[in-house]
């Protein structure tokens, strides 16, 4: 992810006895200049912190009060949470208790915590108590630093997921826990080191300068811990749950058409969107329709001609959007010239703004396999996901900036030789080639670079939206050596084997009624729709007319299983004379 937004705790982090040191004040004045959005997030009430600094424009905006008050350059401030009940202050007054009350928050010492709790109790308040060291604050139920950091950040049009928060202690775990990097302080709260991403390591705020200064030279996030953000997508064969980090990689999807890979991608897009990170997905055959069922999703459609680009980068300037850019209604060589021109605005956009934060393109072997790859894709951020079914295809390069493979079922030896070269195996294992091939539709095997090409077969979870499958383009798909239809006479093969369903419905109708019919009789036509295409609706029908044929009910099956083929993959017979990745 992009570095776009810092969120630095005050008190104890980049301040000492009040005072904000002057590195870490030097280098929030850098990265502001390099286009960052800085934010302090404070327990302190607001006036407090404005006595301690002085003039608060040194920032973009002030999380104060622990999240319940907000301040911004333009001078306007807005209250999240409530201001604290009369009744509350009155006898907090009674019981001797010494506090200070801001806007929202009220203040003490943490020793006089058993009374502020009784009184909160007797007076059946809808308030909690926070410590933070040798303070304590009373504030509105659900009212934390990560909570006003999320409203800050909505209003300025940010994400969370381009975020770097630093804290010290107690206080500072929501804030934390809201953004992409969470970093503590070596000289902080142990609890909040051990959920960290990263420590600060030193003695004091300068070397939170430092590592600020460090951190805005980079192109993205420092990657820190893995795991914070992992993905779950599916359970293994013991029944423990897979994840993935998807954090800075670029993952790959394989699988042959029908295996359900675009079932798969689908589901990481899922997750990611109801996570909150901005996708942008380059669906050339109009499989990811469905996401448009969740919240932020918006669907580009090409209706004759590709969707306008500048629509595309407009919708993205929106943390909190996702797009489909559905290209299924244009032919192939548009698909083509189209992602020539978006593919490199969206890594452009991308390494500006820091959004889509991942770039989708399915059926990528049509479009990323020239030499120009490092002009269409920016691999140094880490943000793509690639999909197709013949990885053999794809450049040199971008497969060797693959961090994570998903593989669905794949038969060809050739596709399966390149993911293992990929996962630095043994060439020709023995048994990975019969681990993909027998893969039902809902298992994959994923592949790490750091599990060292170590495979593990799994379970995918359920999808949340509906999948939409474009039966067409499976159409023209050619299937392995040894998996194609030998049409034959007498016991010998008579002309060109079907490679493909096209194929297939072109040949059935030239060949002799009789050698055809003995294959009806054998049953061989529904044996190898459903053992080669997993296509087991479509093979019951054609096993139905086969039955018929040897009942002698039909004189001749040629017309009958030609039209069935067309009418589960293409709308009429001039389907034939459609070029592969035409019009869906």
């Amino acid at each position: 992810m992009k570095f776009a937004v810092l969120a630095l705790d005050y008190d104890g982090t980049v301040a000492r006895d009040s005072v904000l040191h002057p590195d870490v004040r030097a280098a929030i004045a850098e990265a502001r200049a390099r286009g960052i959005v800085v934010i302090i997030a404070t327990g302190r009430i607001l006036s407090d912190l404005q006595i301690a600094v002085g003039d608060l424009n040194f920032v973009d905006a002030v999380v104060a009060e622990n999240g319940a008050v907000l301040s911004f350059r333009n001078g306007q401030t807005r209250i999240v949470g409530h201001i604290p009940p009369k009744v509350f202050l009155e006898e907090l007054r009674r019981r001797g208790v010494a506090f200070k009350s801001g806007q929202c928050v009220v203040e003490a010492d943490a020793s006089v915590a058993p009374a502020i709790l009784a009184t909160i109790r007797e007076l059946q308040l809808p308030l909690v108590i926070l410590f933070n060291r040798g303070r304590l604050m009373v504030l509105p139920q659900a009212i934390s630093k990560g909570t006003g950091l999320r409203e800050a950040l909505n209003i300025l049009r940010l994400s969370p997921h381009n975020a770097i928060a630093i804290g010290d202690a107690e206080n500072d775990h929501d804030l934390l826990a809201e953004c992409e990097l969470a970093v503590a302080v070596g000289w902080g709260s142990k609890m909040l080191q051990a959920e960290a991403d990263e420590v600060v390591h030193g003695d004091g705020p300068s070397a939170v300068a430092a590592y600020i200064r460090r951190s805005m030279m980079q192109t993205r996030l420092p990657a820190g811990r893995l795991g914070r953000h992992r993905l779950t997508v599916g359970t293994e064969q013991d029944g423990r749950p897979l994840t993935t980090d998807i954090r800075a990689r670029n993952i790959l999807i394989v699988g042959e058409p029908r295996s359900g890979k675009s079932w798969a991608t689908g589901l990481l897009c899922e997750q990611m969107i109801v996570r909150g990170y901005s996708l942008c997905v380059i669906d050339p055959e109009g499989d990811y329709g469905g996401l448009e069922s969740l919240p932020g999703v918006v669907v580009l459609r090409a209706n004759g001609h590709p969707p306008d680009m500048t629509d595309v980068g407009r919708a993205l300037q929106h943390f909190d959007l996702s797009v489909v850019v559905d290209l299924s209604r244009i032919h192939l060589q548009e698909k083509i010239e189209y992602l020539k021109a978006v593919l490199p605005m969206l890594a452009s956009l991308r390494r500006t703004t820091g959004l889509p934060h991942r770039i989708v393109v399915d059926e990528a072997h049509y479009f990323l396999h020239d030499p120009n790859i490092k002009h269409l894709l920016d691999m140094e951020l880490g943000a793509y996901t690639i999909v197709t079914y013949r990885p053999s295809d794809l450049h040199p390069d971008l497969l060797g900036a693959i961090d994570v493979v998903v593989a669905k079922r794949l038969t060809n030896v050739h596709e399966v030789e390149t993911l293992l070269a990929m996962a630095k195996r043994k060439k020709g294992d023995p048994r990975a080639p019969s681990i993909l091939s027998e893969l039902s539709t809902d298992e994959a095997v994923a592949v790490a670079r750091e599990a060292e090409g170590q495979p593990r077969r799994f379970k995918l979870l359920p999808r949340l939206t509906a999948h939409v499958r474009h039966q067409t383009k499976y159409f023209d798909f050619e299937v392995g050596c040894g998996q194609e239809f030998v049409f034959t006479e007498h016991g010998k093969p008579i002309g060109c084997p079907a490679r493909s369903l096209k194929q297939f419905a072109t040949l059935l109708e030239g060949y002799p009624a009789t050698a055809i019919g003995d294959h009806a009789r054998r049953g061989d036509f529904s044996r190898w729709i459903a053992n080669v295409f997993f296509d087991h609706s479509l093979a019951s029908d054609i096993r139905k007319i086969e039955q018929r044929y040897r009942l002698n009910l039909l004189a001749d099956v040629r017309q009958s299983i030609t039209a069935l083929v067309l009418a589960r993959y293409g709308s009429s017979a001039d389907i034939l004379q459609q070029p592969i990745g035409g019009a869906a």
